[in-house]
């Protein structure tokens, strides 16, 4: 915990440490990051391993963290403005979109090594697999489709067109569906991996521009934010409407949830984390509050394990760690 008097300071301004009611995360650590003060977007973690990989986009490069040992292991090149970084535990590789070359790269997730460029995409962004198909669905952001590429061989097999600019694609373990945010129509999309086909077409009431969003498979919820508004939207996954609405901070940008707490965060471009719950005697969603993290923190991961949440942020740049107030504790 080598800076978390300073984290505090950040995180609460000249309000003391102790607990209060606003107070919902905790600092453990930041943790300098190789490479410059550029911007950073997605990350992904493997909860088999505990390595956290970061896209840092402005460095054109690939940060990876062990979450277990706190340290950096690896800061790899090779991949022009980087947005979108899966890893997929199950076939040992992680994906990574880098839009400046117009490809998706693959990485050996034990050697840390490029292993393929797949190209054919225009504007790479978001990405999900499919662990039926072997399908890794990739966000074609000003494409205005999905690209599909099969893992097994890293080939591209199919281009879907979306009718609209797309945001986030996200995998339903239930449905065995892909969704996807439609920006530019307010929509939220299903796709079938077995037939690479749009399924149905949702309208998102009182969304503008949608971008990114998590499933919350348990409860049967997605949480959409939507950039254009600055709005949570809650979307039954049975009944395929909104079904609540929420201010989160200006131009939400990537969520993680955390399952074992039922907890969301929404973090945002420009102003605070904003930090929910599912309740499940109320069976919705609800506001715990807001927490300013530090100035671009737009990307959020969250560890299940340990619950500790991570927002790589440029100035330093650093990796600021933080976990959640328990009940009855400082």
């Amino acid at each position: 915990m080598r800076n978390a008097a300073a984290v505090c300071a950040l995180l609460l301004g000249n309000a003391a440490c102790p607990a209060q009611k606003t107070d919902l995360l905790r600092p453990v650590d930041d943790i300098p990051l190789p490479g410059g003060s550029t911007r950073f977007d997605y990350q992904s973690l493997d909860p088999q391993t505990g390595r956290l990989y970061v896209a840092h986009m402005g460095d054109d490069a690939l940060l990876v963290f062990d979450t277990r040992s706190e340290k950096v292991i690896a800061h790899l090149d090779g991949f022009p403005r980087v947005r979108g970084v899966l890893v997929v535990p199950s076939i040992k590789k992680v994906y990574a979109s880098a839009a400046g070359t117009h490809e998706v790269v693959v990485v050996d997730a034990v050697t840390l090594k490029i292993i393929k460029r797949v190209a054919g995409v225009k504007s790479p962004d978001g990405l999900a697999w499919s662990p039926e198909k072997h399908r890794l669905f990739v966000s074609d952001e000003g494409g205005e489709a999905e690209f599909v590429i099969d893992t097994d061989a890293d080939e591209p097999v199919a281009t879907i067109a979306m009718g609209g600019e797309v945001g986030n694609t996200q995998y339903d373990p239930t449905s065995h569906l892909m969704y996807a945010c439609i920006q530019t129509t307010n929509e939220f999309v299903a796709i079938d991996p077995t037939r690479n086909a749009i399924t149905a077409r949702f309208d998102l009431q009182g969304a503008r521009h949608p971008h990114g969003f998590v499933i919350d498979d348990a409860h049967r919820r997605a949480y959409i934010a939507c950039e254009g508004n600055s709005r949570l939207l809650v979307f039954d996954l049975e009944s395929h409407t909104v079904v609540d609405s929420f201010a989160v901070g200006r131009v939400p940008d990537v969520l993680a949830f955390d399952g074992g707490l039922n907890r969301l965060y929404v973090a945002a471009e420009m102003g605070p984390t904003t930090v929910f719950h599912w309740d499940d005697a109320m069976k919705k969603l609800m506001l715990d509050g807001r927490v300013d993290v530090g100035e671009n923190a737009h990307s959020v991961a969250v560890d299940a394990r340990t619950h500790r949440v991570y927002f790589p942020l440029k100035s330093g740049p650093v990796l600021r760690v933080l976990r959640p107030v328990e009940a009855g504790k400082p």
